[in-house]
Order: structure tokens, then C-alpha cells, then sequence
């Protein structure tokens, strides 16, 4: 399922904080801090956004990896886990 890579991608990037590693791409991003991830974030909504407008489905897809990806290390640099995001989408739909 869709939600396991991103358990294990969540539980990856976790792991980067508490362990850093040098040549890690993570560990830049978050050693950089909120402003560069937030920046990050909002490249990769662009990207899907001209993705979805004026390319392919596997253009698409890529940069929604992308996103999540970088999404999921500005929940962890935050503490915030997908699974409080999941808490908030189940309450919207009560």
C-alpha cells in the first residue's frame, strides 16, 4: 500500500535527524533548516502543478514523490508525523 512506503520514508528520514550522516541529502536539508525546506516545499508544489498542466504522467508522479518526500522532512524538522496529518484528513470527513 501507498501508505507503507510512506511509513517507511517517514521512519527513514526520522532516523537521518537522529543519526546524520554526511553525504546524506536529508541531513543537508534539515541542517539547512525550516527556511530551505519550507522553500523546498513550495518548489516542489510548483513543479506539480506545471507537471500536471504540461507533462507527462510519469512526470507527474515523479514530482509527487518529490513533494511528499520534501513534505516529509518538514513534518519530521517539525517534530509533526503523517500520521497526525492522517488524524487531521479522518476528522475532516466525520
Amino acid at each position: 500500500m501507498a501508505g507503507d512506503m510512506i511509513t517507511r520514508l517517514q521512519a527513514i528520514v526520522q532516523d537521518r535527524k537522529a543519526n546524520p550522516k554526511s553525504d546524506s541529502y536529508t541531513n543537508k536539508l534539515l541542517e539547512a533548516g525550516m527556511p530551505r525546506i519550507a522553500q523546498k516545499v513550495g518548489e516542489e508544489g510548483v513543479e506539480v502543478a506545471v507537471a500536471a498542466l504540461a507533462q507527462d504522467d510519469e512526470a507527474l508522479l515523479g514530482e509527487v514523490a518529490d513533494l511528499i518526500y520534501h513534505s516529509t522532512v518538514l513534518l519530521v524538522a517539525r517534530g509533526l508525523t503523517w500520521e497526525q496529518v492522517e488524524a487531521v484528513l479522518e476528522e475532516r470527513h466525520k
